[in-house]
């Protein structure tokens, strides 16, 4: 695979797009789609990053979202679900206030259409059980109640992730999920930069 930062691999010739060419454009697809199916490990590299992170929880936010996905593993869930489990607050150390929105945005081409609305709201959802807390309203969610993937929002906040912050949980570890994300970030479902984009 093409070192994607190493300087002295070929690089295309134009200053501007304009000025590309066909040669141009075949440099650069060779090193970007095996960069783009290796996302997976980046992936798992950045969520690594929550390690340590507490922000006053009583796990940090690495074991939140290992004992969110195994708990969702455990309970049969499709890999699919399992890797958004996993991911759903990927977001934190980024976006403070919109991270479901940045893990919602990282899985959308890889995942199905209930799987990525569920991310993107689990926030909402999940206020539920806290925003009256802080004076917010708590039943947020009710304004999707009429949403076909609402009960599927309110199904996995619910059973895997409000519950998820008990430090004496045995949670998998990230190793164990690795397979799941390597496999499901190799394979985009929906995306304009499409395998078939490589052969034209």
């Amino acid at each position: 695979m093409p070192d994607h930062g190493n300087a002295a691999a070929p690089r295309a010739s134009f200053r501007s797009m304009t000025e590309g060419t066909q040669e141009d454009w075949g440099i650069i697809a060779s090193q970007f789609f095996p960069f783009a199916t290796n996302g997976g490990k980046r992936v798992l590299d950045h969520l690594r990053i929550l390690k340590g992170d507490y922000g006053g929880f009583p796990v940090d936010r690495l074991e939140h979202s290992l004992q969110t996905a195994t708990r969702a593993y455990k309970d049969g869930r499709d890999e699919e679900y399992v890797v958004c489990a996993l991911l759903h607050d990927i977001g934190d150390t980024l976006g403070a206030f919109n991270h479901p929105d940045i893990a919602a945005a990282i899985l959308k081409p890889f995942v199905s259409e209930n799987n990525h609305w569920m991310v993107e709201k689990h926030g909402i959802f999940q206020g539920y059980y806290f925003f009256h807390y802080l004076g917010m309203d708590r039943d947020m969610r009710e304004q999707y109640r009429d949403h076909a993937y609402f009960q599927h929002t309110a199904e996995f906040c619910e059973k895997y992730d409000q519950s998820a912050f008990d430090p004496n949980f045995e949670s998998m570890p990230l190793d164990a999920f690795e397979p799941m994300v390597m496999k499901l970030f190799a394979a985009p479902k929906n995306s304009v930069y499409g395998p078939a984009t490589v052969s034209e």
